[in-house]
């Protein structure tokens, strides 16, 4: 079954608490962020926590996942490179880019890796279009991307898409960590320094490439929408800026 015509709502069992929702201040090295998931997935998979969503901003880096080519880490001095045990390839971080850390128990959802990326897509999908930009996935790749018309297309006569999402995950005891990544306006040269995700052909985008002058809190916020509707309700732990919210509606992966 193709990951558009499977269920993306991805709600926790009647009576689950909701998720804890954590915005990072300034920008967070890579290794702090791992150890910080570490230890937030083992206490959720113990029992001793609630499933959390965090968002954060990295200083610029690059992440090698668990199906990175050597070959597509074209500037391997450029910036600090990390191999992490999230699925998929090579990417890309930095100021700008949203960065959300999904850490949640598919045992009080869904055993279903497959239909959890799909709804981590839908996440996006559904916040892109809150902003009038049309989102879509492809079955050969994971993650979103955005049709350019504007741009010519490929010699082969391939209309241009641009990748403004990645998507990789990593289950342990059925809890994920890592999650996904949005570019609001990251600087998208640094994406030169690697083939993103191995997919070579289409280029990346943000919202403000698209002519979105969209602010991080402004994203944060559609995020948020986006991820009650799929997922169910957030509370806001006490650093961040909201209250609780309520659902809008009834192995590792690639980036």
């Amino acid at each position: 079954m193709q990951r558009d015509a499977l269920d993306s709502r991805f709600f926790a069992v009647d009576g689950s608490p909701p998720v804890r929702w954590r915005i990072a201040d300034g920008l967070v090295p890579y290794p702090d962020a791992v150890e910080t998931m570490e230890r937030e997935v083992a206490a959720i998979a113990a029992g001793e926590a609630d499933e959390l969503v965090w968002l954060v901003e990295h200083p610029p880096l690059y992440t090698a996942g668990t199906s990175a080519d050597a070959a597509d880490l074209v500037m391997p001095d450029r910036f600090p490179v990390f191999s992490t045990g999230r699925g998929g390839e090579y990417t890309y971080h930095g100021p700008g880019q949203r960065v959300v850390y999904v850490m949640l128990d598919l045992k009080r959802r869904r055993q279903d890796v497959r239909a959890f990326v799909a709804a981590l897509e839908d996440l996006v999908i559904r916040t892109l279009a809150s902003m009038n930009v049309t989102g879509e996935r492809r079955e050969d790749r994971v993650g979103v991307w955005v049709r350019r018309p504007e741009k010519a297309p490929l010699p082969d006569g391939t209309p241009v898409e641009d990748k403004i999402a990645a998507i990789g995950i990593r289950l342990r005891r059925w809890v994920s960590f890592h999650g996904l990544s949005l570019n609001v306006d990251p600087d998208l040269d640094h994406f030169g320094g690697i083939v993103p995700c191995g997919i070579r052909g289409h280029g990346v985008t943000s919202l403000v490439d698209l002519g979105l002058p969209v602010m991080m809190e402004d994203a944060d916020m559609r995020l948020r929408d986006a991820f009650d509707a799929v997922f169910g309700p957030t509370v806001a732990e006490p650093t961040a800026r909201s209250a609780v919210r309520s659902p809008a509606g009834d192995a590792p992966a690639r980036s």
